[in-house]
Parts: structure tokens; sequence; C-alpha cells
């Protein structure tokens, strides 16, 4: 949307105080995040009635999800612009702007073929950037809105997701984050089958791409090619993102994971043996309808085991348009979030002695921004550290600079962040 806008003469600001319009982009898969969503269009909507903006459109999943409820709840919203709408922003602007309200939200249906993200005005730093290779979702975990909100799963075909890689390796870009909603399920759509694999060899080739970055790996159609080409790529990263959700068969069958403990310990062991320095992120939920004490107690058990490198915890989220809404023995939201505190607390001293084992380490850092007010200070992150989600590397050293992947010895840790000084050129 930033691109098309940009292409249509609009320029970005820092500040939305003297902004013609705010596009409040919105995530609507819980309730937290809907909170947040919320939170952010009342803030621009009282900046509007200040006088500090002219008009606010809402786009993103919220306003998929709420549709015309939005408007009704807050009728001093502009402009609603859905998912797939988001090619007409250009026009969603001209009509505020113009004073033009006959019409004041876009919704299309899910296309058959991914929209292309081409174009892109990124607000990212320079050297990473995120990839989405499919959209949408085949998956009816019982929990989960993302279907009714993006669609079915619909792959980009390999040939595009390499020009948009090309595009991004081109403007910079070192670092490529792979998302999806269902990323070892792509090219199913289009190919008849996984073709991940294939996908990861032509990215592996494009030029000034370093480092390529694994998310939202579904726990199935895990083949042995898949890890071999993981495990053998100088520029795959070793870390995977694999959400998981529960351990307890019950649990899983509710929540309609179509995977088992006994499979998943199976992939886990083959994915530890195989991909050499391996850092596992994962996810669970806590609280889910019919949860006991004794299946919390197997989750937690299976945490300690398994000492996943990053994980992090939802206390379960009642949407009531899914159908885990309509499953017996919800729990009360205090067992929920005590359950997910516990769960964290046991992950946390995990997580420490990970960070522990570290010093007198030496890795590779991407500095991402200096640290303000302090000279010859960097933020980065290892190999091990996915963007906005994991700890950070701070790092020491003279002649660096954001984008730049320099080697460093791991001195220090603070909680879930690394100290380290740079002992190499950076490149």
């Amino acid at each position: 949307m930033l691109g098309l806008l940009q292409l249509d003469g609009y320029q970005l600001v820092a500040d939305p105080a003297g902004a013609d319009f705010v596009v409040v982009n919105t995530c609507g898969f819980i309730e937290r995040a809907r909170e947040e969503s919320f939170a952010t269009i009342d803030e621009m909507l009282a900046l509007k009635r200040e006088g500090k903006i002219r008009g606010v459109i809402v786009s993103g999943c919220l306003a998929e999800r709420e549709k015309e409820k939005l408007l009704e709840s807050r009728p001093d919203i502009d402009q609603l612009v859905g998912v797939f709408g988001r090619e007409h922003v250009t026009k969603v602007a001209d009509r505020l702007l113009g004073g033009l309200f006959e019409q004041r939200s876009v919704f299309r249906p899910a296309p058959t073929r991914p929209l292309d993200d081409k174009g892109r005005l990124r607000i990212t730093p320079r050297h990473f950037a995120f990839l989405k290779i499919s959209e949408g979702c085949d998956r009816l975990c019982t929990f989960c809105a993302i279907p009714k909100m993006r669609g079915k799963h619909a792959s980009k075909p390999i040939e595009e997701v390499l020009v948009e890689a090309t595009e991004l390796a081109q403007d910079g870009v070192r670092e490529l984050v792979i998302v999806a909603q269902d990323t070892t399920y792509y090219g199913m759509d289009l190919y008849g089958e996984p073709r991940l694999v294939e996908l990861l060899r032509r990215l592996h080739e494009v030029p000034g791409i370093e480092w390529i970055r694994l998310m939202y790996l579904y726990p199935m159609y895990f083949s042995d090619t898949l890890i071999d080409v993981i495990a053998s790529s100088n520029r795959i990263v070793p870390y995977l993102d694999l959400p998981l959700q529960h351990i307890n068969d019950v649990m899983l069958r509710r929540m309609q994971r179509r995977v088992n403990r006994a499979e998943t310990e199976q992939l886990l062991a083959r994915l530890r043996s195989r991909v050499k320095d391996l850092v596992m992120r994962t996810t669970f939920i806590t609280g889910f309808p019919g949860e006991t004490d004794e299946q919390f107690s197997e989750l937690v058990e299976f945490v300690r085991q398994q000492r996943f490198e990053r994980l992090g915890v939802f206390s379960y989220s009642f949407e009531a348009d899914t159908p885990s809404a309509r499953l017996p023995d919800h729990l009360p939201q205090q067992v929920k979030e005590a359950r997910r505190e516990q769960l964290m607390a046991v992950q946390q001293e995990i997580a420490f002695a990970w960070n522990a084992g570290q010093v007198g380490k030496r890795i590779d850092v991407i500095l991402d921004r200096p640290v303000p007010d302090q000279k010859d200070a960097w933020i980065g992150r290892g190999r091990g550290d996915a963007p906005d989600v994991d700890g950070i590397v701070y790092v020491t050293g003279k002649k660096l600079a954001a984008g730049k992947i320099v080697p460093c010895e791991i001195v220090a840790t603070r909680e879930y962040d690394l100290v380290s000084v740079a002992v190499g050129k950076p490149r």
C-alpha cells in the first residue's frame, strides 16, 4: 500500500500530526491484537477531532473481520480497506481528500492467486525484508480465524517469488525472512505437491542474499530432502520456527492440528540430529477449552525436555467465529493466564541457561541500528534471532554500520539478550 501511495504522489511522513491522513493497518487474529489495533485507531481519531489530521483509513485483518461494524462503533473512521482491497488504497485516499464519502469501504473476495508484492516502499531497515511466499491457509485449526480473514491457501509461483527476492536484494536486502500462513505447504495448490525445497534452492542462488530465515513452518511435510537442504546450506540460517500449540494428543485433536506427540517428537529429533547449531522457535496455547491440569503438566514437562531456545506462549483467546468457541469446558481467564505465566517461567530458565552457554563463543551478527547516545555500540541479531520476536545482540566495535555482518565474541548476557565484542572485519 505504501508503494502504491508513493507512486500516486503521496509522501510518507514520520509524525501523524499534520498529515493529510493516516492508514492504520490492523491485526484481527486474537483479542490482544484487536485491543492494540482499536487503541491505535482511537488515538488517530482523537488527532482527527483535534484537527491535526484530516482523515483516518483503517485497513487489514481487523477491517476484514469486523467490516461495517467498525463504522458503526467508530463512525469517525473515514474509509475501510479490507485485506484484498489494498490495491485500491490510492483511490480510497483520493476519495477521502476529495470529500467523497458515498462509498466508505472496499472489500474484495480472496483472489485465487496471491496479490503482487513487488514495488514495495519498505519501512524495515534496508538490509532485511519479509518475503511472503503464499497467502491464506487450508488448515482448519479450531482456534484460528485466519482462513475467514485471508481465504484459502494460495502460493505465489516460484518465478514470481524469485523476481521479488531479486528486487529486494538489489535494494540492499541481505536477510530474507520467509513468511506465509503455512510455509511447509508452499506450492501444493499450484504444483500438486509441496515445493519449498525447490524454492529454497532457487532463492539460494539470488545474488546479494546472505541469510534466509524460515518462519511459520507447520510440522507437516518435513521431508528428508527439505531437512538436507536446510542443513547443507550456507545461506539458510539454522533457525526454524515451528508453531506446535500443544503436545497432549487429546488437545491436539481438539485443536484439529492433524499431528500427534509421537510424530512431533520424531520430527524434532530428526531436525536436532541433522541441522548443526539449530535454534528452534515454537509457540504454545495455554487454557484451550477442556485442558486439564494433567494435560497442562504434560506440556510443561515436554518444554523442559525439549529445551527450545525460543518459545512464546499465548493464553487461549475466545474467538466467537471459530469452531473452538463451540467446544465445552471453557476455562476461566485467570486459569489461562496463570498457566501461561507458569510455562513462561519454565522457559525463562531454559532461555537464560542457553544464553549463558553462548558466552565465549564466536558468532556472526547482522547489525540493525546503533545504540542511542552511545559511541561504537550497536544492536544486532545472530543467526538465531528473528527480527521483532527474539532477543538481540549488543555489539561494541569500531567502523561498524547498519546492515554489516560482523564476527563477534559473546562476553556476557543480559536476560534474553547477549553482549558481544566485534572481533573480525565487518562484511
